[in-house]
C-alpha cells in the first residue's frame, strides 16, 4: 500500500523504520519541528532525518494546514499511518485516504489513553502496558481498535524498561494490522469508552513526591521517572534533592509523612502515607539521591541520620 506516515519522536522513527523495510511504500512524512519542552528532548530520534534520508518528501508542521492537506492528496495514499503525531488532525485529512487513518497508541486502550501512558500505567499500579493499533477518528484515542499486544509489568521494571517493551512491539503490531487492512480480513471493535482512563501530559509538577502517598505508590513513581526522565524530587531544609533510588521498607512505620527516620539495610527510611499516624504503613527506603550540582551520593550519607522532614516546597 500507499502509506503516508504522521509521526514524531521515536515511536514515530520506529513507525517509519518498520514501513521503509516493509513491501509498503512510503510516499509522504509529516513531523513536527524540534521542541525544547522536557519530554519531546528525550527519545528524540528525528523521523524528518530518516525520511530525508530515504528521499521521502517531508512536511514539516506543528498543527495541520491548508498546505499539508493538500500535500496529502497529492501523494494519493491508500492509509495514513500515526504515531506520536502531537495535535488533533481534522475528518477531512484522518478520513482523506480510502482506509483512512491507523493510529499506533503506547497503552492497552480504553485505558491511559493521552499522554505519556506507559509511565502514568507504571505510576498507577497497572499490570501491563501495551500497544494499541486503532482507526483515528475525531476524538483522542477513541476509534475502533484492530489489534493490541501487551506487555506485563515486572516488580522491577522501570518507566524506561516499558517504553523500550513498547517500542519495540511497533513493528509486529503496525504491519499485521496493514496486512489485515490490504487483504480485506481487519476487524475493527469499537471501545468501550465507559472504561476509558485518560492522563494528561506530564510537566516537572508531576515529578514532586507527595509524602502523603503510601510508600508502594512513591516508590512505582521513582521506578517510572528513570533516566532519561527527570526524576522524582523533593526538598529537604531547603534543598531540592531527586530520588534516585528507593525499595519497600520491611518494617511499618509510624508518624508523620516525610519524616526522615531511621536506616533500615542500605538506606534511610522516610514516613508515608496520610494516615501515617496509625502506624500501619511501610515506609520508602531511600537509597541514592541526588542534589541539585547534579552529585549522586548514597542516602545515609547525604542524610547521615535520621531527623528532619521531606517536604513539597524549600519552605516546608
Amino acid at each position: 500500500m500507499r502509506v503516508a506516515v504522521f509521526g514524531y519522536q521515536t515511536w514515530g522513527h520506529k513507525t517509519l523504520g518498520a514501513l521503509l523495510n516493509s513491501p509498503h511504500e512510503v510516499v509522504l512524512v509529516a513531523t513536527h519541528p524540534p521542541s525544547a519542552q522536557p519530554y519531546e528532548t528525550i527519545w528524540a530520534d528525528s523521523v524528518e532525518d530518516l525520511a530525508r534520508t530515504h528521499g521521502i518528501p517531508v512536511h514539516l508542521a506543528q498543527r495541520p494546514d491548508q498546505a499539508m492537506r493538500a500535500q496529502v492528496e497529492a501523494a494519493k495514499p491508500d492509509i495514513i499511518v500515526a504515531n506520536n503525531w502531537r495535535t488533533l488532525l481534522p475528518p477531512e485529512l484522518y478520513d482523506l485516504p480510502p482506509h483512512g487513518t491507523l493510529n499506533l497508541h503506547d497503552s492497552l486502550l480504553p485505558r491511559f489513553c493521552g499522554f505519556s501512558p506507559v509511565l502514568w500505567a507504571l505510576i498507577s499500579g497497572a499490570t501491563e502496558v501495551g500497544l494499541t493499533a486503532h482507526r483515528m477518528d475525531a476524538d483522542l484515542d477513541t476509534g475502533d481498535v484492530l489489534l493490541q499486544r501487551s506487555v506485563p509489568i515486572g516488580p522491577d521494571d522501570t518507566g524506561t524498561d516499558l517504553v523500550h517493551a513498547t517500542i519495540e512491539l511497533i513493528p509486529e503490531v503496525l504491519l499485521a494490522a496493514l496486512d489485515r487492512i490490504e487483504s480485506g480480513t481487519a476487524a475493527w471493535t469499537p471501545q468501550n469508552l465507559d472504561d476509558r482512563t485518560f492522563f494528561h501530559k506530564r510537566v516537572e509538577a508531576d515529578s514532586r513526591i507527595d509524602w502523603r502517598w503510601p510508600a508502594e505508590q512513591i516508590e512505582r513513581l521513582v521506578r517510572a521517572l528513570s533516566e532519561p526522565y527527570p526524576p522524582a524530587f523533593t526538598f529537604f531544609r531547603g534543598e531540592r534533592i531527586q530520588i534516585v533510588k528507593a525499595s519497600l521498607s520491611r518494617c511499618r512505620y509510624g508518624g508523620t509523612p516525610g519524616r526522615v527516620f531511621i536506616r533500615e539495610g542500605a538506606g534511610m527510611v522516610i514516613v508515608t502515607g496520610a494516615d501515617a499516624h496509625l502506624g500501619e504503613r511501610r515506609g520508602l527506603v531511600v537509597e541514592r539521591v541526588r542534589t541539585a550540582d547534579g552529585t549522586e551520593h548514597a542516602a545515609l550519607d547525604y542524610f547521615g541520620r535520621g531527623g528532619g522532614y521531606l517536604t513539597d516546597s524549600p519552605a516546608g
